[in-house]
């Protein structure tokens, strides 16, 4: 059904951007430092709030025609599925707490007004990615993405470590921004066309693989692969993540790996006849991911380092899912994924604002910016109760401790590989049920140092947390708990985006 409804999600923190911009700017001179900083913040934060609007009314729409929403403007085509609104929901709300969140942390930082317009347009940029169904503009959401994403890794530019995070950022993603376009090539060079639609019906009429468009496929791979951070494609991920301003850690662990992880999935579900092989590569990559991401994080001592690797574990899981579903054709699978992909970005989300308030209040208020590691937060519970409690929530939860959301969507993983009754998947649901043992092995350490009897120096010379950055790190305990003790509150968002990877993929 054609709507004009949900283009609204895309455009608001995209319109908005250069207002933000703007406002801090060139906005009335008379509002300065802080002042300037709640007017930049307001501006960004009423924008992401009206973007649910669209959001709750396209889903309402999608929910009563019980089909795809479309949109089309002259040859540009939109639309709207449940992985669409999946993804939407995901960048909007983790967006919304780290827009508040940032208030305080970025207060009075050089260039605060471009820190706020750059994640606005990423967050639309995101959900437009989503939103793509033809190859080519796919491939320009993806990039513009990419640049915004770039410029908020190295936001401290006066800091070595960060230029260099975000060279290497840049240099790794521009190189899989290639491969895309290559793959894009050849799929229009066997199809002629780029409209995805056009190109499921194009592929599903040959009657044998197309090697030009096996190769696409794994330049497709190859491209998002580096944002996905499949290894050995992740060397720019804990970089990025420990050098960028921590509700941007957030968004690239939470939001922006699983992005292109739905990308790439739309982008070779146009290929036909491959699906069965696409769906035991990933189950290929999902367990490599998660045992090298395990045993990297086990070494780590910088605290965003060690969760930067966590990422990589937890990718492993989504691509389990992912991969289960694409090899039996189950629904369970692919909704068990997308549970996981919602709460990932509860649970990584809420790791790192709540390591970054840990920073803000340590280090940071002290003229320090070096990298906060794990025994600085030696007795910190004693005089930050609620922070060492929303962090071990969610490392335990990342760890799949019951009742906690992370435990929940692991189950459904497991239960539906299980069900798969393929020995090889089964024998892969028991090896990454052991990883989600071995991770506990970094996240309890973590838990355990904060609930000493004996506090370092550094936290009882720490300043107190703001209450803006406390805010979205009660609001995301709170949802880690809820939806670990009720996780049927998902079904709604997590069973029509499991139904649409079945149908892109021909199901």
């Amino acid at each position: 059904m054609n709507s004009t409804i949900f283009p609204w999600m895309i455009a608001l923190p995209l319109g908005a951007s250069p207002l933000v911009y703007l406002a801090g700017r060139l906005g009335l001179r008379k509002v300065e430092g802080n002042g300037r900083s709640w007017l930049v913040r307001g501006l960004a934060l009423l924008a992401l709030v009206l973007a649910w609007i669209p959001f709750v009314m396209s889903w309402r729409q999608f929910i009563a025609q019980g089909g795809r929403l479309t949109f089309y403007f002259e040859t540009i085509g939109l639309q709207a599925d449940g992985l669409s609104l999946l993804l939407a929901a995901v960048t909007l709300g983790l967006g919304m707490f780290v827009v508040l969140y940032s208030g305080p942390y970025m207060a009075g930082e050089v260039g605060e007004e471009k820190y706020y317009a750059m994640l606005l347009a990423m967050i639309g940029l995101i959900v437009g990615l989503g939103c793509a169904n033809d190859l080519f503009n796919f491939w320009m959401w993806f990039e513009a993405m990419a640049v915004s994403s770039y410029l908020l890794v190295a936001f401290y530019r006066e800091q070595s470590a960060s230029l260099e995070a975000g060279i290497k950022y840049l240099v790794q993603s521009a190189v899989g921004s290639v491969f895309v376009l290559l793959g894009v090539a050849l799929v229009l060079g066997a199809t002629g066309t780029l409209d995805m639609d056009k190109i499921r019906l194009a592929t599903g009429a040959f009657t044998s693989p197309h090697n030009g468009l096996a190769l696409a496929g794994a330049f497709f791979v190859i491209g998002f692969g580096v944002k996905v951070a499949l290894v050995p494609l992740h060397t720019w991920l804990p970089d990025a993540h420990s050098q960028a301003p921590s509700g941007i850690s957030a968004m690239l662990s939470g939001v922006v790996i699983e992005a292109g992880l739905l990308a790439m999935l739309r982008a070779l579900s146009t290929l036909g006849l491959l699906s069965v092989s696409w769906g035991t590569l990933l189950l290929g990559f999902g367990a490599v991911n998660m045992l090298f991401g395990n045993l990297m994080a086990l070494k780590q001592v910088q605290l965003k380092r060690m969760l930067a690797y966590s990422s990589l574990s937890h990718i492993g899981y989504i691509l389990l899912g992912i991969g289960i579903t694409l090899t039996s054709g189950q629904l369970a699978g692919a909704q068990g994924a997308a549970f996981h992909i919602f709460n990932h970005m509860l649970m990584k989300g809420l790791a790192f604002l709540t390591v970054g308030a840990f920073m803000f209040a340590l280090l940071n208020q002290k003229g320090s910016h070096r990298s906060l590691v794990i025994e600085d937060l030696a007795g910190a519970a004693h005089n930050y109760p609620l922070a060492a409690l929303a962090l071990s929530i969610a490392l335990l939860a990342l760890g799949g401790l019951p009742p906690l959301a992370g435990f929940m969507s692991k189950w459904q993983v497991f239960v539906a590989g299980f069900q798969s009754g393929n020995g090889w998947v089964m024998g892969l649901v028991i090896f990454a049920a052991l990883n989600s043992v071995l991770s506990l092995g970094y996240y309890a350490p973590v838990v355990n140092m904060m609930y000493r009897q004996k506090m370092g120096d550094i936290v009882q010379q720490g300043e107190a947390i703001p209450l803006a950055m406390n805010i979205p790190l009660v609001v995301l305990a709170l949802s880690i708990l809820a939806i670990g003790l009720v996780p049927s509150l998902m079904s709604w968002l997590t069973e029509p985006a499991g139904q649409a990877i079945l149908m892109i993929f021909g199901m």
